[in-house]
């Protein structure tokens, strides 16, 4: 393993650091979540159009960069600074994977090259709530997340020569704004159960999209409703799509744990910044050593959590690092986590405040763990995964 980045990969981190310093401010990122769209559409464009990130890890044919998940991963670094709120992850971290790996010819020819110019943002829509259990990340996806066949879930059913999707899916990333959803349903009953993926269009009818109050809002989530909507198929129906999800979790783990890592690492450094200019009894209060002490540990937590999403980065799609998206994403949300209690602690009084930005950094790494945690189930699924107990270990809440 090389851990040395390339003068390219080291350009996309100037690039975005630079744009996002320039236009994704604290107050930038407040403004921007109070929009309909949940995002700043013109930094979007500049991000997406402009600057191509989304389709660094597709493949040229498909008008993608050819590049690797590392560099994907250290674009969503950046944007984990900020906080930026965009399409970026639910679309290429989530759903291009899936339509990629599942995709006919057809299709893939159809939605890629709109995905990596920019021009067409998908969600993947799961029910209940339960996105990282059919990702695999916090334990095996093969239980009725999908409906199992009872009442609730989506159900997808054979009718006018297609499909008709019906039921609710709820905690759906950027799904009140995506072009596109990516839906997961269950089909054949209790005979012939299975999980199948279908895409549904913005504008289909019967579909009902409503955009959810939720705690980090730099993560616009949304509930669908599916009223008899006619779909289209991903794919075949004898496709593996519980393997292709959770391959696609471990690269979304990945994803999640840079974005993290980037979140900790700036909450840490507005901490240091601050405990050097506020002063009490006469001195700046990050001379005293209670306070670099704690300032220490948070760096040691930060340093450890980026080396294994790099780590993790750098095995995608090797077997031998199966798993580590997962172990990685655990050890990046404990480390925003501790980073942002700390920010908000050693800001004072102030730092309490619901209004002051200590608290993006603090619901980001509540949000995050509340969607694809929490961080013990995410290590004992990783530990199951590998056999590290024998293969008769069991994850259980």
């Amino acid at each position: 393993m090389d851990a040395t980045f390339t003068e390219e990969q080291q350009e996309i981190r100037r690039t975005l650091r630079e744009l996002t310093t320039k236009r994704c401010t604290p107050d930038d990122v407040k403004a921007a979540t109070r929009t309909p769209a949940g995002h700043d559409l013109a930094l979007w464009g500049a991000l997406g159009t402009e600057l191509g990130l989304p389709g660094l890890a597709l493949p040229e044919r498909y008008g993608g960069v050819g590049a690797t998940v590392t560099e994907l991963a250290l674009a969503q670094e950046e944007l984990g600074r900020a906080l930026t709120p965009s399409p970026l992850f639910a679309t290429c971290g989530l759903a291009a994977p899936l339509i990629a790996a599942l995709g006919t010819d057809a299709q893939r020819d159809a939605l890629l090259p709109k995905i990596a110019g920019g021009r067409l943002t998908v969600a993947l829509a799961v029910p209940g709530t339960g996105l990282a259990t059919a990702l695999g990340l916090v334990a095996e996806n093969t239980g009725d997340w999908a409906g199992g066949g009872r009442a609730g879930g989506v159900q997808a059913r054979r009718a006018d020569g297609g499909w008709h999707l019906y039921g609710q899916a709820e905690q759906v990333l950027d799904g009140h704004s995506a072009g596109l959803l990516l839906v997961a349903a269950h089909t054949g009953g209790f005979a012939r159960s299975r999980t199948l993926l279908f895409l549904v269009p913005q504008d289909a009818a019967g579909l009902v999209r409503t955009r959810q109050t939720s705690l980090d809002e730099t993560r616009p989530q949304a509930r669908i409703e599916l009223r008899d909507v006619p779909a289209e198929l991903l794919g075949e129906e004898e496709a593996d799509v519980r393997g292709a999800l959770a391959a696609a979790g471990d690269t979304a783990a990945t994803l999640l744990a840079a974005d993290a890592v980037g979140a900790a690492d700036r909450a840490l450094e507005r901490t240091v910044q601050y405990v050097k200019e506020r002063e009490q009894f006469g001195r700046p209060i990050g001379s005293f050593q209670a306070v670099k002490h704690r300032l220490a540990d948070v760096y040691v937590t930060v340093q450890a959590a980026r080396s294994a999403a790099y780590y993790a980065a750098w095995a995608a799609g090797d077997t031998g690092g199966e798993r580590a998206g997962a172990l990685a994403l655990a050890q990046a949300l404990e480390a925003l986590r501790t980073a942002a209690a700390e920010a908000v602690q050693l800001h004072g009084g102030i730092g309490f405040t619901w209004e002051h930005d200590a608290h993006l950094y603090l619901k980001r790494a509540a949000g995050d763990e509340l969607l694809f945690g929490p961080v013990h189930l995410l290590r004992a699924r990783a530990a199951q995964t590998a056999g590290l107990f024998g293969p008769a270990a069991a994850v259980s809440a």
